[in-house]
């Protein structure tokens, strides 16, 4: 992971995801050396690249076996623009991936690309859903990509299953990828014209000032109030004070347009305590310019409203 006195300028727009399923969002080169240069071992062979906001089928990749050669390979969109350059070390994959996460116009150079084919498939048949299904399957994933938290492979899988009932399975796993690609897409056009700092962004530059003060603060976590309160003693440091966070029920909330709840306390269970760290959530919320909603009574949620939700995708 990124060293935490890397600064936001010096950090890729990339997220690179490893063999174990851990996702590193934002390495510094630095943090992107130290992940190539440790492969090799079990569960640790490869590694995969991609660009913030994510784009189908762009990406970078290396595989590499302890005693083996390093085989780096790169896809820009199209099938025929898919290549292989086998390697004897870890020197100039790292160049080569760090010059893509730059990224550089001649990142590629100086190496011996092959081109790789790995076949055309068919698309799939048009989704057969009658005018209600698919207002409301199109409705859900633009709900979710809204919301921005999700991965494409996440938006995919919420497509394929959203209107499964019984033994009926109205959509393919092809036609959910085609499905939640297109909107995808659609969502990074629009994001392309947000300038400045937006909402979210100011969100969570408050969760990391109050994560670094000793309040576990998470966005987007669990499932509904009662795992979220199960789950997030153990989510943080051991010596954290208290909480603060908001699960995925919320999120669908802000991205409807109706702000965003967020739910807190101390560690200690005493209403004195979560009280205390209400008082710090809405302090550094308000440090960055955010609104908010909370009378001090620590029963009482704290509310960011009203929230202009523009979270851009990373994917």
């Amino acid at each position: 992971m990124t060293a935490p006195c890397a600064r936001v300028a010096d950090m890729f727009a990339i997220t690179v995801r490893t063999e174990d399923g851990r996702r590193h969002v934002r390495v510094d080169a630095g943090g992107l050396t130290e992940l190539i240069g440790r492969l090799g071992g079990r569960n640790d062979r490869f590694l995969v690249v991609q660009r913030i906001p994510d784009l189908p089928e762009v990406f970078v990749q290396v595989w590499h076996e302890n005693g083996g050669d390093y085989v780096l390979e790169h896809r820009d969109g199209a099938p025929d623009r898919h290549f292989q350059a086998v390697l004897d070390g870890p020197g100039p994959v790292i160049a080569a991936m760090t010059r893509w996460a730059r990224p550089e116009e001649d990142w590629d150079s100086g190496l011996d690309w092959t081109s790789l084919d790995l076949g055309t498939s068919e698309p799939p048949p048009p989704l057969e859903l009658d005018e209600d299904e698919r207002e409301r399957l199109d409705a859900r994933v633009r709900e979710v990509i809204v919301g921005g938290y999700a991965t494409r492979a996440q938006l995919a899988e919420l497509a394929q299953e959203y209107l499964v009932s019984d033994d009926r399975h109205p959509v393919s796993p092809e036609q959910a990828r085609l499905l939640a690609d297109r909107m995808w897409l659609e969502r990074v056009e629009e994001q392309a014209s947000w300038q400045g700092e937006t909402d979210p962004e100011r969100l969570s530059r408050a969760f990391a000032a109050l994560e670094s003060s000793g309040i576990t603060a998470r966005e987007h976590f669990a499932c509904c109030r009662s795992c979220g309160q199960a789950e997030i003693w153990s989510a943080g440091a051991p010596d954290a004070r208290g909480y603060v966070y908001f699960h995925s029920q919320c999120t669908d909330s802000a991205a409807r347009g109706h702000g965003l709840a967020l739910l807190y306390g101390g560690f200690d269970g005493s209403s004195d305590t979560t009280a205390s760290i209400g008082r710090e959530v809405v302090a550094a919320l308000e440090k960055t310019g955010l609104p908010v909603e909370w009378n001090g009574d620590p029963s009482q949620s704290i509310t960011v409203t009203p929230l202009d939700w523009r979270k851009r995708l990373i994917g």
